[in-house]
């Protein structure tokens, strides 16, 4: 079997079957690719996931850096967009990780479609700022620990009707003043904060 047509199967997989490929099974698909074929097949699984799966044995023993960006929605009445979360049920900002050779204004227009389904343009991200180090620590329920480094944007501007996508149980806006208490991302929302004070 041709190389395109591996990774076409993978693509048909589930993301749990996607995520469930055995490691030995990973190991003889990637020696059979090159470097261009194994960046695509790394956006088809997820580049962290594919990360982890490629560490075997060692995929929750070892905390790794991801890099992705996050996005302050607000609306007309100034309030922002939280979504709550399937795997740890707080809620949190719309955003994810980067893929191989993307860029974190594409990552957030990109996860802002998949996760809201809003549209945004990329002239109207507002840059607030990158934020790194041990606030960025997650633990997930699968054991995965990691630490993220996150470009955060403010939008102001977007169109679309609000739905969300598997990842989420719920979506709603919320005032600054009346935010819920199990958050996903508070250092994320205390930077948004902190900048609207100055």
């Amino acid at each position: 079997m041709d190389n395109t047509k591996i990774i076409e199967q993978i693509k048909k997989l589930t993301e749990e079957e996607k995520r469930s490929l055995p490691y030995e099974k990973l190991k003889t698909i990637i020696n059979k690719l090159n470097t261009k074929e194994i960046k695509e097949l790394s956006n088809v699984i997820g580049y962290p996931v594919f990360i982890r799966m490629c560490m075997g044995e060692l995929r929750h023993k070892i905390p790794i850096l991801q890099d992705g960006a996050a996005a302050i929605i607000v609306n007309l009445q100034g309030e922002i967009l939280l979504q709550r979360r399937k795997d740890n049920d707080r809620w949190g900002l719309p955003g994810g990780c980067q893929e191989l050779g993307e860029r974190f204004q594409d990552v957030i227009i990109r996860e802002i479609k998949e996760e809201t389904n809003l549209e945004v343009k990329e002239e109207d991200l507002e840059l607030l700022d990158i934020v790194s180090g041990i606030s960025r620590k997650k633990e997930y329920p699968n054991g995965d620990v990691v630490i993220n480094n996150t470009v955060l944007y403010a939008i102001k501007k977007y169109s679309g009707n609000l739905t969300w996508d598997d990842e989420s149980r719920d979506m709603k806006f919320f005032s600054l003043d009346s935010l819920p208490k199990n958050q996903h991302d508070p250092d994320l929302i205390e930077v948004y904060i902190n900048k609207k004070r100055k």
